[in-house]
C-alpha cells in the first residue's frame, strides 16, 4: 500500500509539474520577446556603424561591414574632434545633473520619510502629481524665465532643470522610510547626535543602494534628454551628443556620408551608458542596515 501511495504521488506531482509548464513558458517567451524588440535597435546600430559609406545601402541589412574603424576616425576628425565637445558637455549637463539631482532627492526624501511637519502630505502630494506632468509641457515656459534672466543658451539652462525631480524626490522618500530604523535614529539622538550628524553620518549612508538607483535613473534620462537642450541651446559648442548628432542627421540630407557618422556616433553613446551600469551595480545592496541597532 506504501508503494502505491508513493507512486501515485509521484504521478500526481509529475502531472502538477507538466500542467504548470505552459504557464511558466508564456512568461518567459513574451520576456524574450521583449528583450529582442528592445535590443534589436541597438544591434542593428551596432551592424550599420561597421559600414562603409558604399555599403551602408548596397549590402545586406544584418551583414556586417569593413568601414568602423574609418567611420570612427572620420567621426573624430569632424570638424575638428566637435563629437569630443559634445560628449563632454552631455557629461557636464548628464554627470553634474545627476550628482545635483541625487543630492537634493535624498535629504529631501529623507526629510518626509522621517520628520514630521505641517504640510508633509501636501508636499508629498504635490511632488506625486509634478510625476504625472510631461516634460515638453514645461520646456517653453522654462525657457522664457531663463531668457528672462538671461542664462538661455548657456550650460546653466540645461543642468538647473535636472536638479529638481520629482520622481527621485518619490523614490527616496520610499527607500528612506524603508531602510532607515526609527530606533536606530532615536538611539542616536540619546547618545547626543544631533540631526545634521544623524543625516550625514546615519541615514544617508544606508540609503547609498536608492541614491545609485536615483543618480543612474537621473544620468540616462538626462544624457537622452533631447528636448530641453534642443530649446535651451543656439550655440552648437554648448550642444550635447544627442542634438549634435540630430543636426548631423538634418545634414545627412544634402551629404549622406555623413549617415555613418551618425550611426557611429549613436554607437559610441551608448558605451558610456553600459559601462556606467556594469561599473555601479556592485553599489545594488540590500540588507545594509541588518544589525545596526544592535
Amino acid at each position: 500500500m506504501a508503494g502505491v501511495t508513493a507512486a501515485t504521488a509521484h504521478r500526481r506531482r509529475a502531472h502538477g509539474a507538466f500542467a504548470g509548464r505552459p504557464w511558466g513558458v508564456a512568461p518567459t517567451a513574451l520576456l524574450l520577446l521583449g528583450a529582442i524588440y528592445c535590443l534589436f535597435p541597438v544591434f542593428w546600430v551596432l551592424i550599420a556603424a561597421t559600414k562603409s559609406p558604399g555599403e551602408l545601402f548596397s549590402t545586406p541589412t544584418l551583414a556586417f561591414g569593413t568601414g568602423f574603424f574609418d567611420n570612427v576616425a572620420e567621426l573624430f576628425a569632424y570638424r575638428d574632434g566637435v563629437f569630443w565637445l559634445w560628449a563632454a558637455n552631455t557629461l557636464i549637463y548628464a554627470g553634474g545633473g545627476a550628482l545635483l539631482s541625487t543630492a537634493v532627492s535624498a535629504v529631501s526624501g529623507y526629510a518626509l520619510a522621517k520628520y514630521r511637519f505641517p504640510g508633509r502630505n501636501a508636499i508629498f502630494n504635490l511632488l506625486i502629481g509634478g510625476i504625472l506632468v510631461p516634460a515638453v509641457v514645461l520646456a517653453i515656459p522654462q525657457y522664457l524665465l531663463f531668457s528672462q534672466i538671461g542664462l538661455a543658451d548657456s550650460h546653466w539652462a540645461v543642468l538647473l532643470p535636472q536638479i529638481l525631480h520629482p520622481y527621485g524626490i518619490y523614490l527616496a522618500r520610499v527607500y528612506a522610510a524603508a531602510a532607515i530604523p526609527d530606533s536606530l535614529l532615536e538611539a542616536g539622538r540619546i547618545d547626543g547626535a544631533g540631526e545634521g550628524h544623524l543625516m550625514t553620518r546615519v541615514a544617508l549612508p544606508l540609503m547609498v543602494p536608492g541614491m545609485v538607483t536615483i543618480f543612474l535613473f537621473q544620468f540616462v534620462a538626462i544624457w537622452n534628454n533631447f528636448l530641453l537642450p534642443f530649446i535651451m541651446l543656439g550655440d552648437d559648442q554648448k550642444f550635447p551628443l544627442t542634438v549634435g548628432l540630430f543636426t548631423l542627421l538634418q545634414a545627412g540630407a544634402n551629404q549622406p556620408a555623413l549617415y555613418n557618422l551618425i550611426l557611429t556616433g549613436a554607437l559610441l553613446s551608448i558605451v558610456p551608458l553600459i559601462a556606467l551600469f556594469l561599473t555601479m551595480q556592485r553599489y545594488w545592496k540590500t540588507d545594509l542596515s541588518s544589525g545596526a541597532v544592535k
